[in-house]
């Protein structure tokens, strides 16, 4: 089992937020894609999506950058705990970000790795939100209303926004069907799957992915693709290397870099190609 599970709680917004509840029928799967996705929904949550603060969110992913949630949830716990206004104080995040010192902010969420960087690009975050919107609740009705690829654009102008930290925003504060975020997981695993191209950057995945998993189902098949890469499918030691009936995808996946014969694991793009 991995050493990052589910939590014991739905955090992911829900119906409440705005999202759309899937069902999940590995035989009626156009694609392999599809089923995929549809054999994840009968093992992890089937969650729904939308409904988390636009800017927190921003924050959040942010925060998450090139480490883990186990260490960037303290952080960002420590970050609200500061700035919200959660004693009363009705503080606009933005604003408070705004105005903080870079070496509070960057001992505030010190746990969370690349704190310095991350101190700069949450105060540029902040200072963006309230010169283009004013606020943190414009901002947030800017990502619910707004037009997706008007938004992921918009976000993309940001420093320290890529693709996956904007499409997070767009998934778990928008609630935007079809939004597939390409993490590290997702992107070794759809590739290791021979569904995306072996040597397929993170938005050729995200296109290939967005493509070929219904749009209601793209948000949870984000999040159980993390998870099966947690707890199954890791980057150097999958399940299917010792044992192929350990991996409950067994027989969706081309397994390409992973070679059980030899125990050689490698990136998809180094695999050789298939005669």
């Amino acid at each position: 089992m991995s050493d990052d599970p589910e939590p014991a709680e739905n955090i992911s917004g829900g119906v409440d937020g705005g999202g759309v509840a899937a069902t999940f029928d590995p035989a009626t799967a156009d694609t392999r894609a599809e089923a995929f996705v549809d054999r994840l929904g009968e093992r992890y949550w089937q969650k729904t999506y939308g409904g988390q603060d636009a800017f927190t969110c921003l924050v959040r992913t942010i925060l998450s950058q090139n480490t883990s949630d186990k260490a960037s949830q303290p952080a960002h716990d420590a970050l609200l705990e500061r700035y919200d206004g959660t004693e009363g104080t009705n503080r606009d995040l933005a604003e408070a970000l705004a105005a903080t010192e870079r070496s509070e902010l960057a001992e505030t969420i010190s746990s969370a790795g690349l704190y310095n960087q991350k101190s700069e690009m949450l105060i540029d975050a902040a200072d963006w939100v309230l010169e283009s919107f004013g606020s943190a609740a414009a901002f947030d009705a800017f990502v619910t209303d707004g037009d997706p690829e008007e938004v992921r654009e918009t976000l993309l102008t940001v420093r320290g926004v890529g693709p996956k930290t904007a499409d997070c925003v767009l998934l778990f504060s928008g609630g935007q069907p079809g939004v597939f975020p390409v993490d590290t997981h997702v992107h070794r695993i759809f590739r290791r799957l021979g569904i995306a191209p072996a040597d397929a950057d993170h938005e050729t995945v995200r296109e290939v992915v967005e493509r070929e998993v219904p749009a209601e189902k793209c948000g949870f098949g984000h999040t159980a693709t993390i998870q099966f890469g947690r707890e199954y499918c890791t980057a150097r030691k999958p399940a299917c290397l010792e044992d192929p009936e350990a991996c409950p995808m067994t027989d969706l996946c081309e397994q390409v870099g992973v070679y059980p014969d030899t125990g050689e694991v490698v990136d998809p793009a180094d695999a050789p190609e298939a005669e």
